[in-house]
């Protein structure tokens, strides 16, 4: 059994680490609710631009830009957005394990498959894996996110499928949905599509285009992936604060379950002490009698 002092020590142990616990699920809640305004505010300019997106392509179906042209799919890139630290309960492994699971699925469908990696945890998982194909990671970005280093990566991943580097481009990340739900999102990014249905939900509306359709769906694709990443980023951030928050608040909790667990065996421990003691000191009376 152990002694007292062990009890005791281990006591001040968990309770330390509780209170660091109870600190970062404050600073979490803190951070959490600023990505969560952060992700509302972009939700209706993505979805938006999405409307005139699905609005414009049948009226302007003479246009031949590269982001719509569809080739062959032998080369693929996989966009792969985890972030920079741990202590967020599943949910850097989770999205990993969703993107080497599509990756080990298709190898008759795609010659090659990259991965591009935005976050260390991202990078950790995966380079531990066989036949994981990490050509880029991006580190620190993801802790201050912004639109210029979101139209940066934008114009890179375009650059490469123009110049027929990869046939496709896939974007996976976390959507947001509350604290204790992520959503495991993967969209095609790149040639661009509408999402299903859009053609019918947006054909009715009538749309004043200048100078005319073709070249403001032109400008409008290049927008829609510097969008479409800033929006990822931010629905990752969120949820990421949101699955941190989550896991330190159940830390916590069972810290504080262990300490009360540890708290009674220090006490049975203590008892049982003074007990033998008092065995002792009358035992010792008896044979001075």
């Amino acid at each position: 059994m152990a002694s007292l002092k062990d009890i005791k020590k281990r006591i001040n142990s968990v309770r330390n680490t509780q209170q660091i616990t109870k600190a970062m699920k404050m600073v979490s809640a803190a951070k959490l609710r600023k990505a969560q305004q952060a992700v509302l505010a972009t939700r209706p300019y993505a979805e938006k631009m999405g409307a005139i997106i699905a609005n414009l392509v049948p009226k302007a179906k003479d246009i031949s830009h590269p982001l719509l042209k569809e080739r062959p799919r032998e080369r693929a890139l996989i966009l792969l957005l985890t972030g920079d630290r741990g202590l967020c309960g599943g949910f850097n492994a989770n999205i990993s394990k969703t993107a080497e699971k599509f990756i080990r699925a298709n190898p008759e469908n795609f010659q090659q498959i990259d991965i591009a990696v935005i976050g260390r945890k991202g990078n950790e998982y995966l380079k531990r894996r066989s036949g994981m194909n990490i050509i880029k990671v991006y580190e620190n970005i993801t802790s201050d996110v912004n639109y210029q280093t979101a139209a940066l990566l934008a114009d890179e991943l375009s650059t490469a499928y123009t110049e027929e580097k990869y046939d496709v481009i896939f974007l996976y990340y976390n959507t947001f949905r509350s604290v204790i739900s992520q959503v495991i999102t993967r969209i095609q990014l790149l040639p661009v599509v509408m999402p299903e249905g859009e053609e019918d939900l947006y054909a009715e509306t009538d749309y004043i285009f200048e100078p005319n359709p073709s070249e403001v769906l032109c400008q409008l694709l290049e927008k829609n992936v510097e969008v479409q990443i800033f929006r990822a980023m931010l629905e990752s951030r969120a949820s990421e604060q949101g699955a941190r928050m989550t896991s330190m608040d159940s830390a916590t909790k069972n810290a504080t379950e262990m300490i009360g667990k540890l708290t009674l065996m220090y006490n049975r421990a203590r008892q049982a002490a003074i007990t033998t003691e008092l065995m002792e000191i009358i035992s010792g009376a008896e044979a001075i009698k």
